[in-house]
């Protein structure tokens, strides 16, 4: 996932530095791509991210390095911090979204697939489990769960006693493990989904795709008002069929889909004449697909035109 932090904040960096990696520099690049996986997960979206990175150098830059023992931790704490501070302003935000909210879908490279934590850690369907913790509960899960962060250590940047952060980090792992995926995912049973979706946009035949339709699957759909998407949630295999039939009707000749790797998963671009049109991700629990994401939004589909 380092590619795109490499042309973006990596560029800004070496030109605030006149092309010069010196100590500042050399650490903060050292840290990129753990700052900006930390702010992604807390945030679920990589333009967010890579503002908090950004807001993460400008602050970093004003550090005296003498005073700072652990330079990981230091970053981490500024990152996460600014994170938090955006999360409780995209948190309103979203209360006046139209239509379901969905992260945003990052085009990950195959490596991360290969890290099956973190590739389950930054999937679509727990990024939205995610998105049912309280800023400080999600801030400390990120950094317990997923990157063993000490208590101590994150004691610091939310501002609690380690005790307080443990209460918190069990809250946070009980109310996560009751919501996340039933059964390790499969990447076997992902790639069966993919193909079974792309042969129905190529073919216009569904049934394949529908033998794999869980009988208590939901859809969510995001436009975010700009494209036409479902308003609502669509529960259960028939209406999810339906739906799927409808849809792939509208797409028309002119669609064609590229698999990719979604999230560190397998997905698929659809493209109608030849521009992006939307990004498809799915849960498999089970060889069924339970879950099916489908993102329309213009504005979260830009870091799917690049990989990470």
């Amino acid at each position: 996932m380092s590619e795109c932090r490499e042309r973006t904040t990596g560029s800004a960096v070496r030109s605030a530095r006149g092309g010069e990696l010196d100590s500042v520099t050399q650490a903060f690049v050292t840290h990129r791509n753990l700052l900006f996986t930390v702010a992604y997960e807390m945030l679920g979206s990589a333009a967010d991210a890579e503002d908090v990175l950004q807001e993460t150098w400008l602050r970093w830059v004003g550090v005296d390095l003498g005073s700072v023992r652990d330079q990981r931790a230091f970053l981490v704490r500024i990152a996460t911090r600014k994170a938090l501070d955006r999360l409780r302003t995209l948190s309103r935000r979203r209360e006046s979204y139209v239509g379901p909210w969905l992260p945003e879908p990052l085009l990950t490279a195959p490596d991360v697939a290969e890290d099956v934590e973190l590739a389950e850690s930054v999937s679509m369907a727990m990024l939205l489990v995610l998105e049912t913790l309280a800023p400080t509960e999600r801030a400390v899960f990120v950094l317990r769960e997923v990157f063993d962060f000490g208590y101590d250590e994150i004691a610091q940047v939310v501002d609690k006693s380690p005790a307080a952060v443990r209460q918190v980090a069990h809250r946070a792992r009980a109310h996560v493990a009751a919501r996340r995926p039933r059964a390790t995912v499969s990447p076997a049973d992902n790639r069966a989904a993919i193909r079974a979706f792309q042969q129905a946009v190529e073919t216009g035949d569904l049934q394949n795709l529908l033998d794999l339709l869980a009988p208590d699957v939901v859809y969510l759909g995001d436009g975010g008002g700009a494209k036409r998407a479902t308003l609502h949630p669509v529960l259960g295999a028939d209406n999810v069929a339906a739906l799927l039939g409808i849809g792939l009707t509208r797409l028309g000749a002119d669609a064609s889909v590229e698999p990719v790797q979604i999230n560190g998963w397998p997905g698929l671009v659809v493209r109608r004449n030849g521009e992006i049109d939307s990004v498809v991700a799915m849960r498999i629990e089970d060889g069924l697909i339970t879950g099916f994401y489908y993102v329309r939004n213009p504005a979260k589909l830009a870091w799917s035109r690049r990989p990470c």
